[in-house]
């Protein structure tokens, strides 16, 4: 057994700074970074999470080189396992990782704080176990750093154990600001169609050939259906996911409901139930691939269930699987807005004012603001439609209107217009 273990631990030198050399990290994340440094330190457990290949992995490594190259953290001080390495295979439940970590400090013989980082930590059995046990140690010092594809990683028990000690951050993939700075572009128009039709999934910028593109996104898209999801649920009809999850992209910022989607595969002779349905689409949310948005009702403050809105993580499963087309340019600017929002750490609904709908409700503890997006703003209508939304709501919170007209135009009564590759501006 000990074996097994020592020759797991050799293999894993290959993966951590033991030997005194940096990683190579790729492109800097400084948003994130910063929001991570500002919880060095402490004894929170720093939870990174969001969809497959968004950059966790790359994150973490950031932050090891961080601790290593300017905190002069010893590198044997630093435990870094990736579960999706083979040479971890091994690893699969709590008991194995705590094998593997008690040798390793025996080997490496640490002084001082140690640091420990976890990839992809939903695939090892009973993960929880080992970071609630870490997390409380008081007889010496661990800081913890753990990622997860699966939203419900902290859900539970563990959510139970770690409360009040665990900060959640969710990583996206290349925000506009940081696709700009990839490519060094400036901030306008043109480079903001451009990401518009590529995405932010960052692989995607090292691949030239558009074909190979496709065949990133694609093999991206089943791998999380197949592993994420057929891999940790009974999936009994797969193809239907895929048409789920097609239906959905299909419909990106209609108001849905798992009723009319069971009509809708029913009137294709696809049996179906609610259950199934209202099943396989939290699947899929829960992947960070899509994000329900719930409606809000602006008068009386509150949530309202039975139909919602649904957006891509990343634009690149829609552009790259069925085509960018002129007239998808609103619905992707919809959808981008919303991310970006998310991105800026707003909690965002959809408004119901009456009869009327305000694209997003942006909320902040210390902030509201209300956006109305359009492709353009190119006649009266669509001005008054637009514009006459927002005026409806009486409260002096923010009110935006963001379109993707080459100019600016003024403000008009208490509302602002902005082009949306100056959204940071909010």
């Amino acid at each position: 057994m000990t074996e097994k273990y020592s020759t797991i631990l050799n293999n894993a030198s290959t993966y951590n700074i033991w030997d005194g050399k940096p990683f190579s990290e790729g492109f800097k994340r400084h948003f994130y970074l910063t929001k991570i440094r500002d919880y060095l330190e402490t004894k929170l457990i720093k939870v990174l999470v969001g969809q497959r290949r968004v950059g966790k992995s790359y994150i973490l490594r950031q932050i090891i080189n961080y601790l290593f190259l300017e905190k002069k953290v010893p590198p044997q001080n630093i435990f870094y396992l990736n579960k999706e390495y083979l040479i971890f295979d091994e690893i699969k439940s709590s008991i194995d990782l705590e094998h593997l970590f008690t040798l390793f400090k025996k080997k490496y013989a640490h002084q001082g704080k140690m640091y420990i980082f976890l990839d992809e930590v939903q695939n090892i059995d009973g993960w929880e176990k080992f970071v609630n046990s870490y997390s409380q140690d008081y007889t010496s010092e661990f800081e913890l750093f753990v990622t997860g594809s699966n939203s419900n990683i902290l859900s539970g028990e563990l959510s139970t154990l770690l409360s009040g000690r665990f900060v959640e951050i969710e990583i996206f993939p290349f925000s506009y600001t940081e696709f700009i700075s990839f490519k060094n572009s400036d901030a306008n128009k043109s480079s903001y169609l451009e990401y518009l039709k590529t995405g932010g999934l960052p692989e995607l910028f090292f691949i030239e050939k558009e074909e190979v593109h496709r065949h990133y996104v694609d093999s991206l898209k089943n791998t999380i259906i197949l592993r994420d999801i057929a891999g940790r649920h009974t999936i009994k009809d797969l193809p239907l996911l895929e048409e789920i999850f097609k239906f959905l992209i299909v419909n990106i910022g209609n108001l849905t409901s798992f009723s009319s989607i069971v009509k809708y595969f029913k009137s294709k002779q696809k049996k179906t139930n609610y259950e199934t349905i209202s099943s396989y689409v939290g699947y899929l949310r829960d992947t960070f691939i899509l994000h329900q948005v719930e409606r809000f009702q602006i008068r009386g403050k509150q949530s309202l269930g039975g139909e919602y809105k649904y957006y891509l993580n990343d634009l690149a499963f829609k552009n790259y699987l069925f085509g960018f087309f002129p007239s998808d340019v609103g619905y992707n600017l919809e959808n981008q807005i919303y991310i970006q929002l998310k991105q800026m750490g707003f909690q965002v609904s959809v408004g119901k004012l009456d009869n009327l709908e305000i694209d997003f409700v942006a909320q902040k503890p210390d902030k509201t603001v209300y956006v109305q997006v359009a492709y353009l703003l190119n006649s009266p209508k669509v001005i008054e439609r637009e514009f006459g939304n927002l005026l409806s709501v009486k409260d002096n919170h923010e009110k935006v209107v963001i379109s993707l007209d080459d100019v600016r135009f003024s403000d008009y009564e208490g509302i602002r217009h902005l082009q949306p590759w100056k959204l940071k501006l909010l």
